[in-house]
């Protein structure tokens, strides 16, 4: 398999800064500093990183574990990366996390208006659920236009029967 340009690590609180900078390039509504560093320092939360061969952030993903199940809070490429495998090996390796915490579902939710997300969602196992009705405002500030957010979920390989509690 050919080299794809890119790794994927678990970040600490030393990426934060990096983490700002990147979600200001790719997102339109933003995760604060402060949430960022709150994410980072989360018990029941990681977020794994793309790095490019230089060893730079080009994308993010942040998964949190529930009760039964773990959920995408976010995830983020740089817009020079899309379409490049990245958010593809994001999510494979958020799957593998919650897999290795047993989770039973992978949740997430998407805007109904995202297209490429959606059709990725879908290509790995991701079926939708239910709808939330105007749940984001509008791409336009101002303009008053609500989007439906898609909930999605993927089941996760079943917890082997050995007696361990987790």
């Amino acid at each position: 398999m050919p080299d794809p340009g890119f790794s994927l690590l678990q970040l600490n609180r030393d990426w934060h800064r990096a983490l700002v900078d990147l979600e200001r390039q790719g997102q339109p509504h933003l995760w604060s500093a402060a949430q960022l560093a709150d994410a980072l320092s989360e018990a029941d939360l990681c977020i794994w990183g793309a790095l490019n061969d230089d060893k730079r952030l080009i994308g993010f993903a942040a998964l949190a574990r529930l009760p039964f199940d773990a959920e995408l809070q976010a995830i983020t490429v740089a817009p020079a990366w899309r379409r490049r495998g990245v958010g593809k090996a994001l999510l494979e390796g958020l799957v593998a996390q919650a897999n290795v915490w047993r989770s039973e579902r992978l949740l997430l939710e998407v805007r109904a208006g995202n297209d490429g997300a959606i059709a990725l969602y879908r290509q790995l196992g991701f079926n939708e659920d239910g709808r939330r009705r105007g749940y984001y405002r509008g791409g336009q500030a101002g303009m008053g236009n609500r989007e439906d957010a898609i909930l999605m979920s993927r089941p996760l390989a079943p917890a082997s029967n050995d007696g361990l509690i987790q």
